[in-house]
């Protein structure tokens, strides 16, 4: 799949890369990250037109984050229906309340496997739009130009870059995963001690 998106990269240009960072901030299984420093690469080896490409990808994600935040917004009543119950959603909800825009800003270029989450209760919440967007526009600038830029500077070893940068998201979500960890099991000890000593 993810030879099969390059090649058309190559083959159709900087329309074809904003349509999968689109995509992919919709929600779609797409190799974002690895795509964005290929598409670097590429425009270092001239196939590619370095700034129209960046920018078009940059409006075409951010679009994207938009409509993902839309969704959560115009169903707002229905997906709290669904999930207001349920704790884990109750546990993210009162994570997004206490981080808000830190959230939407580590989430596009760090602990990107949570974006779109992240964008949906940005959306059902009382965020408002003007700071979510100023949040993504931040974080995604980052994503586009900064892991752009590192496939540029390292041309031909775009893929070693890629596969560093996934080492690393992927040890900050698990960072992520272990503080939320802890933070609820000290919540939960401290619960417990003062049912038992009131």
């Amino acid at each position: 799949m993810t030879d099969f998106l390059l090649t058309q990269i190559i083959n159709y240009g900087a329309p074809i890369l904003g349509a999968i960072v689109f995509i992919g901030a919709m929600g779609a299984p797409f190799p974002g990250t690895l795509i964005v420093i290929a598409a670097g690469a590429f425009s270092k080896q001239g196939i590619l037109p370095w700034a129209t490409t960046g920018l078009i990808a940059l409006m075409c994600v951010v679009l994207g984050d938009s409509l993902s935040y839309g969704m959560g917004y115009y169903a707002r009543e229905r997906i709290l229906r669904r999930f207001q119950n349920s704790k884990r959603w109750a546990q993210a909800e009162s994570t997004f309340y206490r981080w808000g825009g830190m959230s939407v800003f580590w989430t596009r270029f760090l602990i990107t496997g949570i974006a779109v989450p992240v964008n949906l209760i940005a959306g059902t919440s009382d965020f408002r739009f003007r700071r979510f967007i100023l949040y993504d526009l931040i974080g995604e600038c980052i994503w586009i130009f900064g892991y752009g830029g590192l496939g540029y500077l390292f041309g031909t070893q775009w893929e070693v870059v890629s596969n560093f940068l996934g080492n690393v998201s992927g040890l900050a979500l698990g960072l992520l995963f272990l503080v939320v960890g802890i933070m609820l099991a000290i919540r939960w000890l401290r619960a417990s001690q003062l049912k038992t000593n009131p």
